[in-house]
């Protein structure tokens, strides 16, 4: 993709719609005037008095308890240096962001123009009554070491600085694993560290208390190797100077050693240094947007190689992301003075721990792996793994309470593992975990409506995040204008274009096709062919004769202009007797799935059966726990009625033909919803326990006035419709989606294609 294009599309993310990432959120009633007196004057006196007469009420009646300060000062941001703090807040904003995403944490963003450590202490100081932690950010060495020192030791609440102990307790549990795959002792690996800032001298330090031996570990900065009779290093450097006179470079140092840690720049590790070193060598090469050396370079000179990196798309990555939210978590929960060593060190442990234990399907789905297990290829546990927050947090917080920090004891454990679970939600990163789960396998997807600006961005997108390889169909002059008009770099992208004469033989093919299958329904030859000449028609064709894999349309034109042509070429796939529309909505509560929403105006009994078998099978793609709620304005026979009737007969059928699947009903929505309601007034229901996540109406009416009710009214966002049934993959977008929406289905589509080759693979 153009370079300039990518740096536009970042501006335009920050700067579209509500400037920067994060915003302020009230968490009270605030519609009437009484809530208003409440909130303010004269209600808000009654806290403040009550926090007066017992400080430690400001977490009870405040946000306090749940809310961090990311601060930083610009002076080392990301790679681009001290760039000053106003060009480093869209950083602290991200940063804020993923505090909120993993670990349910509000983050006000703080940057300071304050360069000297007295000021910056100072500032920082005096913002601990509005704070419950501080999480320092992006602030240049050796400074960033005195800052954290002062604030932890004048402060009583948790401080950390994430650029140095993040990657140390990271990468401190990979090591672990590593060394124990390996059969390799941390008292006994001679280790060479390259880089010698925050990180990795904070990284340097965990080690040791793991058990490496200072003895054993060689360090060198950007001027070579760390020893004593340096000038130039100040005291937290000096103290891993080396005695050993052997070594005078990297490549020195290299030979025979067990592990190699980068924290530096880009390809300064060779392959022969890579051969140099000991049997069953660890590499982390950390250096970020390019490691010491390719991981693919490495891996080719030595088989025998566990090897870790800062990015995603080799095995081991070493993210900060497994660490910081979770640490801050349990320190908060608990209301702990500080993060101490022994915070960390339960950190490290409980995410070296994890990495052993058995892998939940949904983050074998998430990552298109069959069975994830612990081994060289995975050390550490995957960013997208919903244990963290409770294995993590958890570890914290008991370190916390253990080393006296903690202000308030956690006595019921199981309890506190269900507030944490309850924060973010099982399946909230649903979307996220589809889009690497397209990513592992990329498929081709045939645009139907290529001359269309928002239809190009969006395969643009796709295509350089490696979700899918698009397929244009459509004028090529046409589809080249717009792409030159603005400036959209899609490569070698392919382009269909029907009008061609490079296209007369697949025409003829696909019309022979539909002839075929049609000639008894009413289609002619000379209509096959000039059906042809649409390009749902022909977009159909290719997916039916292997020449794509998926199918997208809809956005210019109407739902059954695209399901018609894919049910005459296509059709079901085999034992489905009707095709179905899902929508998928994101809920702050997770996802629901609706259905039909698209298709059927009013099913019958047998019907309702039907739909709920595909839409229970489709929505194990997306989740491993289909909850299924058949809906009615009845509730277990209190109405009678042709609607609560035939959703009861239908529940009686699926009970009795699928006596494994998790479905009730009739039922009304807020009963399926609301698990304490259920629980009250039918406790025996099987829904009792946890919420339905997919709710099957009984008629197409009910189900489109509610997804485009709870998309309005309720800021769902809504992905579909997802047709279920057929027997190839063609999806079909709403009139008018946007770019985003677009992005969504197509990743939907990638995910049904890889489903669809499983299948067959079978």
């Amino acid at each position: 993709m153009n370079n300039t294009n990518r740096k536009q599309d970042a501006l335009n993310y920050h700067a579209k719609g509500r400037p920067g990432k994060i915003q302020v959120v009230p968490t009270k009633p605030t519609n009437s005037q009484r809530d208003l007196t409440m909130a303010y004057s004269p209600g808000v006196a009654e806290p403040c008095r009550a926090i007066a007469a017992n400080v430690d009420d400001v977490y009870k009646y405040t946000a306090k308890g749940n809310l961090v300060a990311v601060i930083s000062n610009g002076t080392a941001v990301l790679g681009l240096g001290n760039i000053g703090p106003e060009a480093g807040k869209p950083v602290m904003e991200g940063k804020g962001l993923l505090f909120k995403i993993y670990a349910d944490i509000d983050v006000f963003d703080l940057e300071l123009d304050a360069t000297n450590v007295d000021d910056f202490v100072r500032i920082v100081k005096a913002l601990e009554p509005t704070f419950g932690g501080i999480n320092l950010e992006d602030i240049s060495a050796p400074t960033c070491f005195e800052i954290e020192q002062r604030l932890k030791a004048e402060m009583n609440i948790p401080v950390m600085h994430d650029d140095q102990h993040g990657t140390a307790i990271i990468s401190g549990a990979a090591l672990m694993n590593a060394c124990e795959i390996q059969g390799k002792k941390l008292n006994e690996i001679k280790m060479v560290v390259n880089g010698a800032g925050a990180a990795a001298v904070s990284c340097s330090k965990i080690y040791l208390s793991l058990g490496v031996k200072k003895e054993n570990l060689v360090m060198f900065d950007i001027n070579g190797v760390l020893t004593p009779d340096r000038t130039d290093l100040d005291e937290m450097r000096l103290q891993f100077a080396t005695h050993r006179t052997d070594v005078k470079n990297l490549a020195d140092a290299m030979k025979d050693a067990d592990v190699f840690i980068g924290l530096s720049a880009g390809n300064v590790v060779t392959q022969d240094m890579v051969r140099s070193m000991a049997p069953k060598p660890i590499i982390f090469a950390m250096a970020n947007p390019e490691p010491e050396i390719a991981y693919d370079l490495a891996v080719e000179v030595r088989d025998d190689l566990i090897m870790a990196t800062g990015r995603s798309d080799f095995p081991n990555q070493v993210n900060n992301v497994l660490g910081f939210p979770f640490i801050f978590r349990g320190a908060l929960d608990v209301r702990a003075t500080a993060i101490n060593e022994e915070m960390k060190l339960a950190a490290t442990k409980a995410i070296a721990e994890l990495a052993k234990k058995p892998v939940p399907e949904a983050v074998n789905l998430a990552y298109d792996l069959r069975n994830l297990k612990f081994g060289k290829d995975y050390i550490i546990p995957k960013p997208m793994d919903p244990r963290l927050i409770i294995e993590v947090s958890s570890a914290v917080a008991h370190a916390a309470i253990e080393s006296g920090v903690a202000r308030t004891v956690i006595t019921d454990w199981e309890a506190y593992h269900e507030e944490l679970r309850g924060r973010i939600g099982k399946d909230d990163k649903l979307m996220r975990n589809l889009s690497l789960k397209a990513k592992e396998n990329p498929k081709r997807v045939v645009f139907a409506e290529a001359d269309n600006y928002k239809i190009l961005k969006a395969a643009q997108i796709v295509k350089d995040e490696g979700i899918a390889t698009p397929i244009l169909l459509g004028n090529k002059e046409k589809i080249q204008q717009i792409m030159l008009e603005n400036q959209l770099e899609l490569g070698d992208v392919k382009i269909v274009d029907i009008r061609s004469s490079g296209e007369v033989e697949n025409a003829k093919l696909y019309a022979d096709n539909l002839f075929s299958k049609r000639a008894r329904r009413g289609i002619t030859e000379y209509e096959a062919r000039k059906f042809m000449r649409d390009r749902n028609y022909y977009g159909a064709s290719m997916v039916q004769f292997g020449h794509a894999d998926a199918l997208i349309s809809g956005l210019t034109k109407n739902y059954v202009g695209i399901v018609k042509p894919a049910l005459q070429i296509i059709g079901t796939e085999p034992g489905v007797r009707r095709v179905v529309g899902m929508y998928m909505m994101l809920t702050k509560k997770g996802p629901v799935f609706f259905a039909d929403t698209t298709i059927n105006e009013n099913p019958s009994v047998q019907d309702l059966v039907d739909i709920t078998v595909l839409v229970e099978r489709s929505v194990r793609q997306f989740i491993s726990n289909p909850r299924v709620a058949v809906l009615s304005y009845s509730n277990f026979g209190s109405n009678d009625g042709e609607i609560p009737e035939k959703t009861r007969e239908a529940v009686r059928i699926l009970h009795e033909q699928y006596p494994d699947m998790v479905v009730d009903g009739e039922m009304q929505a807020n009963f399926a919803i609301n698990t304490e309601l259920l629980a009250d007034n039918y406790p025996f229901s099987s829904l009792v326990g946890e919420s339905a996540n997919t709710l099957i109406f009984p008629n197409l009416e009910s189900g489109n006035i509610a997804y485009k009710l709870l998309q309005e009214l309720g800021d769902a966002e809504a992905v579909g419709p997802i047709l279920l049934g057929m027997d190839k993959p063609i999806h079909v977008l709403q009139l008018g989606s946007s770019v985003r929406e677009i992005v969504n289905m197509i990743t939907i589509a990638v995910v049904d294609a890889q489903a669809h080759e499983e299948k067959l693979k079978a």
